[in-house]
């Protein structure tokens, strides 16, 4: 069994993931849009190049995300994405990544569990933790 979060965004899903990408050196491994797919007559004609399914390979995990139908997008609340790293140059590295044009929640720092945590909303609405672990 493999638990892997899906993120619903508002129009901006191949913005989002090809920003991801970069930020996070992972890999875009699909990406259909509602154009040429049976949901095409679903959504109007202006919304047809937004993105029914992506599928984003990060490490040995995976993030699935689309663009929600107009009127069905909700802000994401009550969870985040986390990172966990072991590096905490790496940490720090993607912490300043995501939040570029987003907003810090709590700032890269040392805390009693971790040697580098952070927390953040991107700037596409989406809530992450970035969580460094103490060596042992």
């Amino acid at each position: 069994m493999r638990l892997n979060p899906h993120l619903n965004f508002n129009g901006d899903c191949e913005d989002a993931f090809k920003f991801y990408e970069k930020c996070l050196g992972a890999k875009i491994t699909f990406m259909m849009h509602y154009e040429g797919s049976p949901a095409a007559s679903e959504v109007p004609a202006a919304w047809r190049n937004k993105i029914l399914h992506a599928t984003l390979q990060v490490d040995d995990g995976i993030v699935t995300g689309a663009d929600a139908p107009p009127g069905r997008h909700e802000k994401p609340q009550g969870f985040s994405v986390t990172l966990g790293l072991k590096d905490p140059a790496g940490a720090e590295r993607i912490f300043r990544g995501l939040s570029e044009s987003g907003s810090v929640t709590m700032p890269m720092q040392e805390t009693f569990w971790a040697a580098r945590f952070g927390m953040l909303v991107d700037q596409f609405g989406i809530p992450w933790m970035i969580n460094c672990q103490k060596a042992a």
